[in-house]
């Protein structure tokens, strides 16, 4: 049996996931959160699959969930809960050995293109991309090196958020300003969700049942932070976010797309910082800034209820959707497949709906009834008679870790 452990980790918490890659099942999952906030907590799930045979958990079987409280001060102390967490309730690691543990880094910059086993050079390397990911790489990191003293005898891959985009042409990815202070401060569109974007339109090819190499494919990544791809034979060729994940659609808190000279106006004019402005465009714009909720489930209830700022919020968010899948129409020169996923993509029927109402001149055709069916895993909403497939297509971004981390390892 191969499995992997994969890891997310964050400042203060990290998710793990562990994995039979025989039949891509998850044996266990937890999240250890509070990490040096005094009362830490971990959450350990063991699987229905992990009790199960090979043919697929029983039908009577269901996951067990376990709970452990107590101080955790650092990542190595909870990696250290997380294994007391495996020890006391399952899956034995004894019996169930990683053959290797996979992370999922942010941001890699240009030096990382594919997924990469961990080295001193390569910590190096992710420690220096800090200054391009502050909240996100140092924490990344943190998990690694925590990581790899709960397993010192197995190979440690990082995956890249940024990786699949570095197939990006120079016009796609280059800003214009002043080229030699862009080259030295490393300025230029990187991109993010590149694990799920590659995950989502593998899985839709299979679908429809035509290669990868043939597709033209618009994949809508839609959850609290969104970002949307144009993917020609299976390769990235444009994306909406930037330099950081601010650049872009509209978000739950995060603004998107903004010209930049209304920072200057708000330094000028209302006395803004440069930290304040970050907190504003970051955690006070998006849905948030517009309606006062970031979650699309509250806007749709305010909507219902007749709030106009909800429905403007809603209208501004569909308004960018349309945008950036007329533009990738014309950079792809026309396309087969359109994508929805994440939590809004895979759950907000009026979203998909909408989003793709003004594309009938393309060939994309919405089935209204097969677009509201609430069903679990891939599925078809465009029309039988449509020429664009359009798919929900559930994502699974800790499973492309994964396979990404026995292509280098296995």
């Amino acid at each position: 049996m191969s499995v992997v452990l994969v890891v997310n980790s964050g400042s203060s918490s990290f998710k793990y996931q562990l994995l039979d890659m025989e039949h891509e099942h998850v044996l266990a999952s937890g999240l250890v959160e509070r990490i040096g906030e005094g009362s830490g907590v971990a959450t350990h799930t063991v699987k229905a699959a992990a009790l199960a045979d090979a043919d697929g958990p029983a039908p009577t079987v269901t996951d067990a969930t376990y709970t452990i409280e107590r101080e955790i001060p650092d990542h190595t102390a909870g990696f250290a809960v997380m294994l007391e967490a495996f020890a006391a309730h399952g899956p034995s690691l004894e019996e169930r050995a990683p053959v290797a543990v996979g992370h999922r880094v942010v941001h890699g910059g240009a030096r990382f293109f594919e997924p990469t086993v961990v080295t001193p050079l390569v910590e190096i390397n992710i420690d220096e991309l800090s200054v391009l990911a502050p909240l996100h790489n140092p924490a990344n990191l943190a998990g690694i090196v925590a990581a790899k003293k709960a397993f010192p005898d197995v190979p440690h891959v990082a995956v890249f958020d940024t990786a699949f985009h570095q197939s990006l042409a120079p016009e796609a990815y280059t800003y214009a300003i002043d080229r030699e202070l862009a080259e030295a401060h490393r300025i230029r569109r990187y991109g993010f969700h590149g694990t799920s974007h590659k995950f989502v339109s593998e899985a839709a090819a299979a679908f429809v049942g035509r290669p990868l190499g043939e597709l033209k494919q618009i994949v809508f990544h839609l959850g609290n932070g969104a970002s949307v791809a144009a993917i020609e034979g299976g390769r990235s060729v444009d994306t909406s976010m930037g330099l950081t994940p601010l650049e872009g659609l509209v978000m739950g808190t995060r603004s998107g797309d903004l010209d930049p000279a209304v920072q200057f106006h708000l330094a000028r004019r209302a006395d803004m910082s440069i930290a304040d402005l970050d907190t504003l465009l970051n955690k006070r714009s998006g849905l948030l800034g517009l309606a006062g909720v970031s979650d699309m489930r509250d806007i749709g209830e305010r909507r219902e209820a007749g709030d106009p700022a909800a429905q403007l919020a809603f209208d501004v968010y569909i308004h960018r959707l349309r945008a950036y899948a007329g533009a990738y129409l014309a950079q792809l020169d026309g396309v087969d497949v359109i994508s929805f996923t994440a939590g809004v993509g895979e759950n907000a029927v009026q979203v998909r709906q909408e989003a793709l109402a003004t594309l009938g001149f393309a060939g994309v055709e919405i089935d209204p009834e097969r677009n509201a069916r609430r069903e679990r895993g891939i599925r078809r909403i465009s029309s039988d008679s449509s020429r664009v497939e359009v798919l929900v297509v559930p994502t699974d971004e800790e499973l492309e870790i994964a396979r990404q981390t026995l292509s280098v390892t296995a």
